[in-house]
């Protein structure tokens, strides 16, 4: 048998490499002079960033401005203002506003939970309305609490859940290593909770906050009503006091009260703001980078997004004047109203449909400020080839290059064949700060984030600079996608 198998195995071999999936098959390394000159001009690139911490200071002063900025606001105005500004001030060229409508939601003055049963624990617990939330009647909802882990769970205490306010209690995962898995485990109870409550006849709901902490700091966020299910008002609890409530469900029946006045305006005209550093010799073939404008309500934005603002228009603004004009053009896009509606993505991808199939990559920084630890991407095996190499060149660390998400802004040119590429930080503290009061200026490292700058201007530069355009994505098929929208038209606007 083993003489059979010697004698057949060259054949066999041929065989399996004429089958293999042509993914199976790299191709082969970028010129050993084009690899040191993309090397080189990293490392200008990083000592620059580092030496003039201009990142840190253009956060500082966006902060400043426009803490507030969720989209419609007047907050959001003063932060496209300033973007505008900034970007000509950096350098940029063909600095404009690219309109888009937006939803508003405000807030309100009232954001009151109490604990009013059983009575030696009453009191007020740490709250915030979720974004898209509509307010209680006049006088509030008072009711007893249901407490679940699960949609799941709710099916089968449906009955239990009818006239009563639904506490949707699932943790963080705390064994998953990526925080940003333990969020995608328990967000949904956040979108879709208030619709879930509903259908079972609950009169409020209550979401524990997206955070693996245990602390006193409730985390909003955007939730979404399901068509033709009642709206009730819905918030999210700090975990703590989650936690709270739980211990005394275990004892006998709580029961609550709960007030919100916020509220949902007529939608607004807002902008996407847009600079560009023009490519040299092929200006048409462009890559896209950028981050949010927008930020909730209840901080400064500054790990979400004002980071990733900061860290992309830098990034462009550095090479230019380093002098490393590459030969396609880097376009930066800070977009409006990624929090609750994606709007100012949406309708990029509508708007800049005509050109998309020139569009080589889209970079997002949407993870925070911290220490970079490398990009995620979706690129195909040909790309994923070429952007390792690219990735690697990064002297300061953040040199990995792993398959997974872009972001949530670029997401609509998936359907183009856009490869997407995600900045990739540590996360470990992230959900610490998002969407929170806490999310401020103070708790951004300089270093840490010129480091993300600098590692975003290396993978753009290397990508722009190439010889031969990086491979597309295949055409997704279009069930799998979205159609982006096309953007109405706005009237004139302050933002202007």
């Amino acid at each position: 048998m083993r003489s059979i198998l010697v004698s057949v195995l060259p054949q066999l071999l041929c065989v399996a490499a004429l089958c293999a999936p042509a993914h199976a098959q790299e191709p082969p390394p970028l010129p050993a002079a084009e690899l040191a000159a993309l090397r080189e001009a990293s490392l200008r690139v990083h000592k620059e960033v580092l030496t003039r911490r201009e990142t840190y200071s253009t956060l500082r002063e966006l902060c400043r401005v426009a803490p507030k900025r969720l989209s419609g606001s007047p907050g959001a105005a003063a932060a496209v203002t300033w973007a505008r500004q900034t970007m000509t001030r950096l350098g940029l060229e063909k600095v404009r506003l690219e309109p888009c409508v937006v939803p508003r939601w405000v807030r309100g003055q009232v954001e009151v939970l109490k604990l009013l049963e059983p009575a030696q624990a009453a009191g007020p617990l740490p709250i915030l309305a979720l974004g898209g939330s509509v307010a209680t009647p006049e006088g509030g909802v008072t009711a007893e609490v249901i407490a679940v882990s699960s949609f799941e769970e709710l099916t089968r205490r449906a009955a239990e859940a009818k006239g009563k306010i639904v506490l949707f209690n699932r943790p963080f995962s705390p064994t998953e290593l990526s925080t940003f898995k333990g969020y995608g485990g328990a967000v949904g109870q956040r979108v879709r909770g208030a619709s879930a409550a509903a259908k079972v006849g609950g009169v409020a709901a209550i979401v524990r906050s997206m955070t693996p902490n245990l602390d006193d700091v409730p985390h909003t966020g955007g939730m979404r009503y399901a068509e033709g299910v009642a709206k009730i008002p819905t918030a999210a609890v700090s975990t703590r006091g989650a936690e709270r409530i739980a211990s005394w469900l275990k004892r006998g029946p709580v029961r609550l009260h709960l007030r919100l006045d916020c509220r949902s305006l007529p939608d607004e005209e807002s902008f996407n703001v847009v600079g560009e550093l023009r490519g040299r010799e092929s200006p048409d073939e462009i890559l896209v980078v950028g981050g949010h404008l927008d930020a909730w309500d209840v901080g400064e934005g500054a790990h979400d997004c004002g980071a990733g603002c900061a860290q992309s228009m830098v990034a462009l603004a550095t090479l230019k004047r380093l002098g490393l004009r590459p030969r396609r053009t880097i376009r930066c896009v800070l977009f409006m109203n990624e929090e609750n509606g994606l709007a100012g993505g949406r309708t990029y991808a509508a708007d800049h449909a005509a050109e998309m199939p020139k569009h080589v990559l889209a970079l997002e920084s949407d993870r925070g400020g911290f220490t970079p630890r490398g990009f995620t991407t979706d690129a195909n095996p040909r790309a994923s080839a070429i952007l390792r190499q690219i990735v690697g060149l990064i002297p300061s660390g953040g040199d990995r290059l792993l398959p997974g998400y872009g972001g949530a802004d670029i997401s609509p040119m998936k359907r183009f064949g856009v490869v997407q590429l995600g900045f990739l930080p540590d996360s470990q503290r992230y959900f610490d700060l998002h969407h929170t009061r806490i999310d401020t200026f103070d708790k951004v490292h300089w270093r840490e984030l010129e480091l993300g700058t600098a590692a975003m201007a290396t993978v753009l530069y290397g990508v722009a600079e190439l010889k031969a355009t990086l491979p597309r994505n295949p055409l997704p098929r279009p069930k799998d996608v979205e159609t982006p929208q096309p953007t109405p038209t706005p009237t004139p606007s302050r933002a202007r």
